[in-house]
């Protein structure tokens, strides 16, 4: 027998979100798209409080970008950075999935597309957030719990974002709440990519710094 429908809490879809382990890489495939200009941050102990990984005290560091799309929509990639202290889901979902969904056993010579893009890492999407109807954060989380769903990674960003992921093993995906403090706006990014105009890179401003080095 079909399950009964129940009231919705999740509100309006506000991010779709990316994850990869290059970030660079992905973002040059989504500009050519169209889809940018990209802020990019870095989300560790140092700017974000209260980070929880399936229910235990967890110093993760993750790559965030962030891109506006038309009607309020914003696209997000994230890579999960090697420095950090602590698990993420996002790189259980690396290790297990593989980057595209790609199957990590050996290649299949008779399917070219997985022979060809194996080793190159594709990205995928990985989870959508909604914005629970701005409920308070409390009543969300008790919604999810309600259905079955604990958080399996959390924090609050820059002191004004605060975030929670939940998996849900039915469906094989996961699900986002963010919360955001009245007058929130994005700080200055680390990076902007592409980089705006009079602006180095990243990787331009090391090489520079090289030469004068030598």
């Amino acid at each position: 027998m079909a399950s009964p429908l129940t009231p919705s809490f999740l509100g309006k879809p506000i991010e779709i979100c990316i994850v990869t382990r290059s970030h660079k890489r992905t973002l040059s495939s989504l500009c050519n798209l169209g889809i940018g200009p990209w802020r990019i941050y870095t989300c560790d102990s140092s700017n974000t409080t209260d980070q929880f990984y399936r229910g235990k005290a967890s110093e993760y560091a993750l790559l965030l970008c962030f891109a506006e799309l038309p009607g309020g929509m914003v696209y997000e990639v994230i890579e999960p950075l090697v420095g950090g202290a602590g698990g993420n889901i996002f790189e259980d979902w690396l290790r297990v999935k593989g980057e595209g969904g790609i199957d990590c056993s050996p290649p299949n010579p008779h399917n070219r597309f997985i022979a060809e893009t194996e080793n190159m890492g594709f990205s995928q999407v990985h989870h959508i957030a909604y914005d629970c109807n701005n409920i308070p954060w409390e009543q969300r989380i008790k919604a999810f719990a309600d259905r079955g769903m604990s958080v399996a990674l959390q924090g609050r960003w820059n002191k004004d974002c605060r975030f929670a992921f939940f998996e849900d093993e039915d469906t094989g995906t996961t699900f986002e709440t963010i919360a955001f403090e009245e007058g929130y706006d994005y700080p200055e990014p680390d990076e902007w990519f592409p980089a705006k105009e009079g602006e180095s890179t990243e990787e331009g401003k090391e090489k520079e710094k090289e030469k004068k080095d030598d």
